[in-house]
């Protein structure tokens, strides 16, 4: 009898799990967590700008968190779900020490992007390479009036597809006009 409770249990907790989901899964999902936090329509507002650049060819989906958690960005990273990160220049920089990121040498000019050059150390060898973006001289957050200021977007190692996530970089990686 215990055995059946608990496969009914689980058999309702999986259909309820399942039934939330939101559909099939983006080609390429971008999680945005500042150090205010991001309201749920600046996200989506993200997210219509994103899939309009990037075209009928992908799917891209903006996920944003209204606060700002440590414990949270770390699962997130860890999970490796997402193609895209964007964070705070501090997150940015000291998850950087820890290598993990996808070079960006090949998505834009690393001269354009000081900033976001960093200095890691993978299987003994210490190489520097564009690994961030910064926002504040994005277009994509230009033409939406937003400020990027202190915000870098980077793809972690264990993104799902880092050909798709390159491709929203190089949308991401437009510089603004001035």
């Amino acid at each position: 009898m215990k055995g059946k409770l608990l496969l009914m249990a689980l058999l309702l907790a999986f259909s309820v799990l399942t039934g939330c989901s939101k559909g099939p899964k983006a080609d390429v999902t971008l999680f945005l967590m500042a150090s205010n936090g991001v309201p749920n329509e600046v996200g989506e507002k993200l997210q219509q700008s994103l899939q309009a650049k990037v075209g009928e060819g992908m799917t891209v989906e903006v996920v944003t968190t209204p606060i700002f958690s440590l414990e949270k960005l770390i699962v997130e990273i860890a999970a490796g779900g997402h193609g895209v990160l964007i964070v705070p220049g501090e997150q940015f920089k000291a998850l950087g020490q820890q290598g993990g990121y996808v070079s960006l040498d090949d998505v834009a000019n690393p001269e354009d992007y000081p900033e976001g050059v960093l200095e890691m150390t993978e299987d003994g060898k210490t190489e520097k390479h564009l690994y961030g973006i910064p926002l504040e001289h994005s277009r994509w957050f230009a033409d939406l009036q937003l400020n990027g200021k202190d915000l870098f977007a980077f793809i972690p190692l264990n993104a799902p597809d880092h050909e798709k996530a390159k491709q929203v970089m190089k949308i991401i990686a437009e510089k603004k006009q001035d």
